[in-house]
């Protein structure tokens, strides 16, 4: 049976991949931090992300590797997160490659999961994977993931880097958060609403990454976002209508960042704007299920 490892497999993405993967015929091994043992038909085996150890032998003539580890960026960006989130993503890339490099019959592709947060604040610009990589901490830690991924030697292993938007999903992610603050009432537009967001349903997400891992044509970096960004104003409207809530008023930026410093995480993460386009996928004619954010909504609310 064809064997995929999801490395950090057991976060919101890769619970939604998972399962997909095995209705496919594929043997999933997911690699996260509990001790070993097998559910719903996936083997999890235990690893810190950055010491080879037992788990290594799972590489050994698997098809893929899909690597989704790293400590999650929405937190707090104090010194020590920042260095951990850095840590986590870089340890695990290296660890993989080096595990990788090891094996008698190597994966035939290794998928890296990064961030759209690469270009930094784009303001109003629409960038696609040739454009620059920014210049603030989001910037810094998708270079220094990247950097550590392009930099592994593995000549029989294709290479694809899908630099995701904000996942969209129930399960995950942002949108639980910003769904009780809309059904609260406080669903108004984040600082004066005009910085762009670029997302994608999760379905979608699933489906690129297994584009990445099934066709053998795809390499290289890929924008793994929706058609058309849109603006927070947008966004927050949408999600309004979607859960049948009236107007609400925007929320000031030194408000933005407060609260979010109450809730445990970093208000300029929704004050940056990021407007990508899926160039590279959309060439390989990848189809997407939910092109615009009204036809996504209207999925996961029905």
């Amino acid at each position: 049976m064809r064997r995929i490892i999801l490395a950090g497999g057991s976060g919101f993405v890769g619970q939604a991949l998972a399962p997909v993967l095995l209705a496919k015929g594929y043997h999933v091994v997911v690699l996260g931090r509990r001790a070993s043992h097998r559910r719903n038909g996936v083997d999890y085996l235990q690893w810190d992300g950055k010491t080879l150890g037992d788990w290594a032998s799972a590489l050994e003539g698997a098809e893929a590797v899909v690597n989704l580890a790293g400590k999650n960026i929405n937190c707090r960006h104090t010194s020590e997160n920042r260095r951990e989130i850095i840590r986590s993503r870089v340890d695990s890339v290296r660890v993989l490659g080096e595990a990788l490099a090891n094996c008698a019959t190597p994966a035939a592709i290794f998928v890296q999961a990064s961030g759209v947060g690469y270009y930094g604040d784009t303001g109003d610009k629409v960038v696609n994977e040739t454009g620059r990589a920014g210049d603030d901490f989001p910037a810094e830690v998708c270079g220094q993931w990247e950097g550590v991924f392009d930099a592994l030697d593995l000549p029989a292993t294709r290479k694809a880097v899908l630099r995701l938007g904000v996942v969209l999903g129930r399960d995950g992610g942002a949108l639980p958060l910003l769904e009780k603050l809309t059904r609260w009432f406080l669903g108004g537009a984040v600082g004066n609403g005009r910085q762009f967001i670029s997302w994608i349903h999760v379905a979608d997400l699933i489906q690129m990454f297994l584009s990445a891992v099934e066709r053998p044509e795809l390499a290289g970096v890929f924008n793994a976002t929706a058609p058309a960004a849109v603006t927070n104003r947008e966004f927050m409207r949408e999600l309004r209508r979607a859960l049948h809530r009236p107007w609400s008023p925007p929320v000031p930026s030194p408000f933005v960042r407060a609260g979010a410093w109450l809730m445990g995480t970093e208000g300029d993460l929704a004050l940056l704007s990021s407007r990508c386009a899926p160039r590279r996928f959309l060439e390989h004619g990848f189809q997407f299920q939910f092109p615009t954010l009204r036809d996504a909504f209207a999925n996961l609310y029905k």
